[in-house]
């Protein structure tokens, strides 16, 4: 499934890498595309990556009375408890899978895409990087958390190869979060690194539901690290 997209094409000459920024429940991928803009006082860019801000498909949202929203997948509930809904899932792997393929057709291979994203975002970046794909070069999960019964937890529980490397993960939590206490993404880490997942969780102080300078200059140094240039970039810099 085809779903507009907002696109931060690499400073340089090449493009060597992709990172996807999925959206929170209600948003739009130029919307927070202009969150990180504001708080960094330019774009997320990088000379060898493109950035890739989509846009979730109008659709009913049970935590809203059923109105419609732009939301990746339905639920019950807001709660780390509720039952996943996989039939709505199924819909978000579609267009996940669809972004990574579009990426893979323009010769960028999966360990060199970094998908990430904000809330519900996150949370689709958790699905997509340890259930979907999981070869990718890493995970960032802001402000985001997994529910307990999650087919995540099952996918990687089942992994017929246990040695292979899964991608790192990058997850950030406000300390004063209500919408999403920050323990349902330190319980949704820690059942992650139980299960082989590798990386670091970053509690960030007084912080509500939302995104922060910090985080995004953090996230900024940690994607350089997971996608750095290629021979090929360093020599089309020249």
């Amino acid at each position: 499934m085809k779903v507009a997209v907002r696109t931060i094409k690499p400073t340089g000459r090449t493009h060597s890498a992709s990172v996807i920024f999925f959206h929170g429940s209600g948003d739009t991928g130029p919307n927070v595309l202009e969150w990180v803009r504001f708080l960094l006082g330019k774009d997320l860019d990088f000379r060898h990556i493109k950035v890739i801000y989509p846009t979730a498909p109008l659709q009913k949202y049970t935590p809203m009375d059923g109105e419609l929203s732009t939301v990746w997948f339905d639920r019950r509930s807001i709660n780390v408890a509720a039952q996943e809904s996989r039939k709505s899932m199924a819909q978000s792997y579609d267009i996940a899978n669809q972004l990574i393929q579009d990426e893979v057709d323009q010769g960028i291979p999966h360990n060199r895409i970094v998908v990430g994203g904000f809330s519900m975002g996150g949370a689709l970046a958790l699905h997509t990087g340890y259930h979907l794909n999981t070869n990718l070069a890493g995970v960032f999960a802001h402000s985001a958390f997994l529910n307990r019964g999650s087919v995540v937890y099952e996918s990687l529980q089942n992994r017929t190869n246990s040695s292979d490397e899964l991608p790192e993960l990058r997850s950030y939590h406000g300390d004063r979060d209500t919408l999403v206490p920050l323990d349902w993404g330190k319980e949704s880490f820690d059942a992650l690194q139980k299960l082989g997942v590798t990386g670091t969780f970053k509690p960030l102080k007084n912080c509500l539901h939302e995104l922060k300078k910090a985080s995004m200059l953090d996230l900024e140094q940690w994607i350089n690290e997971k996608l750095p240039p290629l021979e090929s970039d360093m020599q089309n810099k020249l």
